[in-house]
């Protein structure tokens, strides 16, 4: 998968509590949703979109 279809991949996510748009964190390899204050992990290129494995964000 080029990084341009992994980019798109990404913005087609949304929040699973919220549904509202995530924000991506390359530097933590995280997708952040501001609605929720939660963090969502990116392990291997995988988002892990489950609310037991997201931390709270300020």
């Amino acid at each position: 998968m080029t990084e341009a279809a992994d980019r798109r991949m990404l913005e087609a996510l949304v929040c699973p509590v919220t549904h509202a748009v995530l924000t991506y964190d390359a530097d933590r390899q995280e997708l952040v949703s501001k609605a929720a204050h939660l963090a969502f992990p990116i392990r291997d290129g995988i988002p892990v979109m489950l609310l037991s494995e997201a931390r709270e964000v300020d």
